[in-house]
């Protein structure tokens, strides 16, 4: 097996696992972040009808070319405006394969202070 193969075994274990978990809490709706290597993108999908409630992505951030993590908080901050909108407050937070740390983290942060509750 090459080492890509086992990261990306890994990385789907992860996701599964975390997934598994999410999939106990109820009806609330989950919130599923992805960072690439130059651009953040979350959403908060509805697993019950499987749509998109709210989708934002830093392709849209307008300005100069910030680092990630900045990327991530503004990302943070936009889903929590458009949350409200929206009428969501509640979710769950799925982060994929990622650890809560860094970029993940700093976007959660910037949600929970634009009001969501996870």
């Amino acid at each position: 097996m090459t080492r890509l193969v086992h990261k990306i075994r890994t990385a789907n274990r992860r996701t599964y696992r975390v997934r598994s978990q999410l999939k106990t809490t109820g009806k609330l709706p989950r919130l599923s972040v992805h960072i690439s290597n130059r651009q953040v993108l979350a959403q908060i999908i509805d697993d019950n009808s499987g749509q998109t409630i709210v989708y934002v992505t830093s392709v849209t951030k307008s300005g100069p070319s910030v680092n990630l993590t900045a990327k991530a908080s503004w990302v943070g901050e936009q889903l929590a405006q458009a949350a409200k909108k929206a009428k969501v407050k509640q979710v769950v937070f799925d982060r994929g394969p990622k650890k809560y740390h860094g970029r993940i983290a700093a976007l959660a942060e910037a949600a929970r202070k634009g009001g969501m509750e996870f």
